[in-house]
């Protein structure tokens, strides 16, 4: 999928949150896409019918953005254009809770991108959140994010110590990366606009997207924590692991769906 993204260079439109917005626009082009990070009401509408995927994040989220988001989400459902939700710190404040409520109902979301927080924050369980980090609790994520998945008609993309892919109907573990992922912000905003660029050319297959994006992301970790003394470096050199990285370099088997057989502890957030 990285060589088609590489090749048909999708526009990808994301309306995302200030701390992680050039991040998210490096790594969106150092993977071949072309990002736009417009957010303004009367511009969103023209900006996603000329994209190819549509990536929301709630991370510094306010009542003018998420109109803008609702705009961009029903023309882009309007237009088949796959639609990708990051709920950073849904159950934060009562306020995220309920614009993700409302994004959720209103729009046809493609895949959502979480952690376990916010995931249970969406389902409606106990969790003690802390945040937008992640924070603890005990439930079973598998069949949570089955339970959202149905809920939602959605994909739904749990990243944590292992990562879950969940359709509602299948269940598929990943496992990959490194810790170090953890100690620099926005690396989980930029998985989410990351998986946009995979729907982009697998449009039919949102779940075959999430799950190969998951994958590839994991990957670029690893080559990027081997050479980095810590997260300024490895910041850098993740945008450059991204840039470099093709199908037949990065560890993983794409066409089979095998990968390298590592666990490791991802930060809450992330």
């Amino acid at each position: 999928m990285i060589s088609k993204i590489r090749s048909e260079n999708p526009i990808i439109h994301c309306i995302t949150n200030h701390v992680v917005s050039n991040f998210q626009a490096n790594g969106l082009l150092a993977i071949g896409a072309s990002p736009i990070m417009g957010e303004a009401q009367e511009e969103v509408e023209e900006l996603v019918a000329i994209s190819r995927a549509l990536s929301l994040n709630i991370g510094t989220l306010n009542k003018e953005t998420l109109h803008s988001m609702l705009l961009a989400g029903k023309r882009a459902n309007k237009e088949k254009v796959p639609v990708i939700l990051d709920p950073v710190g849904a159950g934060a404040t009562a306020f995220r809770k309920e614009a993700v409520q409302k994004i959720l109902t209103e729009i046809d979301v493609s895949v959502l991108r979480c952690n376990a927080g916010e995931l249970a924050a969406i389902g409606g369980v106990a969790w003690a959140s802390k945040g937008v980090d992640a924070g603890e609790g005990n439930i079973d994520l598998e069949e949570l994010a089955m339970q959202v998945a149905k809920e939602y008609n959605l994909v739904v993309a749990v990243t944590g110590e292992t990562d879950i892919v969940a359709n509602g109907s299948r269940v598929e573990k990943i496992r990959g990366g490194d810790r170090m992922m953890g100690s620099v912000t926005g690396m989980g905003c930029l998985l989410s606009a990351v998986t946009a660029a995979f729907t982009t050319v697998s449009p039919d297959d949102p779940t075959a997207a999430a799950i190969e994006a998951l994958k590839f992301y994991g990957a670029a970790g690893e080559k990027a924590a081997a050479s980095s003394k810590g997260p300024g470096s490895f910041r850098d050199t993740f945008l450059d692991v991204l840039f470099g990285m093709e199908n037949e370099d990065n560890g993983f088997d794409f066409e089979n769906g095998e990968g390298v057989d590592i666990l490791w502890q991802r930060s809450s957030r992330y």
